[in-house]
């Protein structure tokens, strides 16, 4: 049944038919002509249904957005969940970005350019550890993002927050030599200065 599925892909993205794509997989250019009533990011040409976020996980990503964006410096912007395109078959939407939007239309813009984005941070689920810990920094490093966050709940509920860098000659993350994971306070030059009180984060 599956081959006869994949025979009969279309050639182009429909309503119907998004969950088959071509042998190569759907272009983000095909998947955004679709008209789909649910959130979706695009993997190795796959469309993949977004999961529905905890209270807890949905308050401090926007607690920490906050937080950003007071210390922000110019010409950086911090969004949430914002399309971001790595390359035509794969369009991720981090929980949290920091990019330079010099000489963006940010009233019209349909994703954040890649090349743009300095920092991607994801704030882990139960639903999204190995998403979070194993496939999205791949994908940052291989599209190389300069900096990556991994924010996680721990046992007493506070939030730990793992701070990566990238090599640019491997393209891959490595923790930073100093403090790579920060607890209480996070305290960071990277990619500005920001200084954050983690413990009230989670003071709900």
């Amino acid at each position: 049944m599956g081959a006869v599925m994949a025979a009969e892909a279309p050639a182009r993205a429909t309503d119907e038919h998004w969950a088959f794509p071509p042998g190569e997989g759907w272009t983000f250019d095909q998947a955004q002509e679709l008209d789909l009533p649910f959130d979706w990011e695009l993997v190795d040409g796959m469309i993949v249904v977004r999961g529905q976020a905890k209270v807890w996980h949905s308050r401090v990503q926007r607690k920490l957005a906050n937080a950003l964006e007071d210390a922000q410096v110019e010409p950086y912007e911090v969004d949430l969940e914002t399309c971001v395109v790595l390359d035509r078959y794969n369009a991720r939407k981090p929980d949290m970005i920091v990019y330079d939007g010099t000489g963006m239309d940010l009233n019209d813009a349909p994703h954040v350019p890649v090349a743009a984005v300095v920092l991607a941070i994801e704030v882990v689920s139960p639903g999204s550890r190995v998403q979070d810990r194993d496939f999205k920094p791949v994908q940052y490093a291989t599209a190389e993002i300069p900096y990556y966050w991994r924010v996680e709940q721990e046992r007493d509920n506070q939030i730990a927050v793992h701070e990566y860098w990238l090599n640019t000659e491997t393209r891959t993350y490595f923790p930073r030599p100093e403090r790579p994971v920060h607890r209480r306070e996070l305290i960071t030059e990277h990619p500005f200065p920001v200084k954050i009180d983690l413990a009230a984060l989670t003071s709900f």
